[in-house]
């Protein structure tokens, strides 16, 4: 297997890592994340305008509760110009359907499955009942049957058809998303399209006079690759995602794609007057992170809230690393830039066309009634002397299996890793041999040192974090909400379906 020095480079996030073996051939290295290059025609950038996302409206309420029926289906979209591409969407779009909710008021989601497999919906960031956060098991099967899953789990809970999902939005407002969990088969089935934006608010973040209406974008940011004919190409070994995982033996460190996708366009360019802007910022790849960065410095990116909402306070960035999974709602200034010129949104990470990902153009003067307080919001953490349990959990690739592991173990069902008890604070310690986006269900946590100290991207509440090749975290985390069964893994899909998942019991 070999690899390009700049694949192993963007799939780390590092500009200075020098791998032991990789240019001598000493020492075969680890699978690295690899690029599945499109085989169709790709357009130049900035041809296209952004699309903005569409918002679900409820079905019907009542005095508490929103409910929405969406059906998961096959449709075509047009995303390169000029052909059509089969996706996997709720409701048939990608990205699939923003669904806004409030703080306290309950969320009724009826999905219906129209695809030819399982699908399993997780709200990611929720804090949410064990029985609606989507373990991968929890299969909606198809209408009319399919064979049983080679996996066997006798804590599953299936249903036909269809499921109703409930969210009680017993949290801190922020940006979650929904995307699609199936067990061994959650990389292709994303793949295809079946993520979208949740995003939860509350009076509190209203009464900030932050940038809202038109000026409040959310960007959803995938990398894909394309067939001749326009479909997506993925490197699964079952293209029918029926009975085999996996992928080719060449991608299973996580695949990339050579074409940049904003809200399912390729490219895109949005005009903005020379105001303030929210952008709420989702890496929704499988495996490819970002170093993102504002091509003038007539612009900045100022950070006001992670994975589990607002910050204490504004935080100024120079540029957002970002890893699959992972939020970061941001404020970006256009104040100085004059109307006629543009900036270009950049990925310090990527190579050709995968160094820019978006263009900005700054197209009309207009008054900015927005403002960016000096404290955002009340962020009450933990005392790490109060926590009761303090847990080591190593995440590596095991040559001897070829495959990814949880402190040498595959995914199992009916294992336990923890079982931590309810209202519980523990310490999570978590390492690494490569990078690895590490995410736990239900909770969120405060990064109490990353390699020595919390980094620039660690701030506030988090359900995901980054770890480079041979970094160690910890994390400080309360296990409060529901007692249930619930799962952490690495979220580059690939080696989250080749068994870098484990399980966790509130109990």
């Amino acid at each position: 297997m070999k690899y390009s020095r700049r694949e192993i480079l963007r799939c780390a996030g590092l500009s200075g890592l020098v791998l032991p073996g990789i240019e001598t051939g000493c020492v075969q290295p680890r699978p690295e994340a690899r690029m599945i290059p499109s085989l169709a025609p790709l357009p130049p950038p900035f041809q296209v305008p952004l699309p903005i996302l569409s918002t679900l409206k409820p079905e019907r309420s009542d005095t508490d509760v929103d409910f929405y029926d969406v059906t998961v289906r096959p449709a075509n979209a047009r995303i390169l110009p000029g052909m059509n591409t089969t996706i996997w969407g709720y409701d048939g779009i990608f990205p699939g359907p923003t669904i806004e909710a409030r703080v306290g008021r309950r969320v009724s989601l009826r999905l219906r499955n129209a695809l030819p497999v399982p699908i399993v919906n997780h709200l990611h960031g929720g804090r949410t009942a064990p029985e609606s956060d989507g373990y991968p098991t929890d299969f909606i099967i198809p209408a009319g049957g399919f064979p049983p899953s080679h996996m066997h789990d006798p804590m599953s809970r299936t249903s036909d058809g269809e499921r109703v999902y409930v969210y009680d939005n017993h949290q801190r407002a922020t940006t979650l998303w929904y995307h699609d969990h199936r067990m061994d088969f959650t990389a292709p089935q994303m793949w295809r399209g079946m993520a979208g934006f949740y995003i939860l608010r509350d009076a509190d973040e209203e009464r900030i006079s932050l940038p809202r209406g038109d000026k409040e974008i959310a960007l959803l940011i995938c990398d894909r690759s394309f067939n001749p004919d326009g479909s997506f190409r993925y490197p699964a070994l079952d293209p029918s995602l029926r009975d085999t995982p996996g992928v080719e033996p060449a991608y299973m460190g996580g695949v990339l794609g050579d074409v940049i996708l904003v809200n399912g366009a390729p490219w895109p360019k949005l005009e903005v007057a020379n105001v303030k802007y929210r952008f709420r910022i989702l890496n929704a790849s499988n495996a490819c992170r970002y170093d993102l960065e504002l091509s003038t410095a007539g612009a900045s990116f100022v950070q006001i809230g992670s994975d589990g909402g607002l910050l204490a306070a504004p935080l100024p960035q120079r540029s957002i690393r970002i890893a699959p999974s992972e939020r970061f709602d941001v404020v970006v200034d256009f104040s100085k830039c004059p109307v006629g010129s543009t900036v270009t949104l950049l990925n310090k990470l990527g190579d050709g066309p995968a160094s820019q990902v978006m263009r900005f153009d700054i197209a009309r003067s207009e008054r900015d009634d927005s403002n960016l307080p000096a404290k955002l919001s009340d962020v009450a953490f933990e005392r790490p002397e109060d926590a009761t349990v303090t847990r080591t959990l190593d995440f590596s690739y095991q040559r001897a299996s070829h495959s990814w592991r949880i402190n040498g173990q595959p995914f199992d069902p009916t294992r336990m890793d923890a079982r931590p008890k309810l209202d519980a604070l523990e310490i999570w310690k978590l390492q690494t041999d490569f990078s690895h986006p590490l995410h736990l269900h239900l909770v969120h946590f405060q990064v109490l040192g990353h390699s020595g100290r919390p980094g620039p991207y660690d701030a506030g509440w988090k359900d995901t974090i980054d770890l480079g090749p041979g970094q160690v975290a910890n994390i400080l985390v309360r296990f409060s909400g529901y007692r249930g069964r619930y799962v952490f893994h690495c979220h580059n899909l690939e080696h989250e379906d080749m068994s870098m998942m484990g399980n966790f019991e509130v109990i």
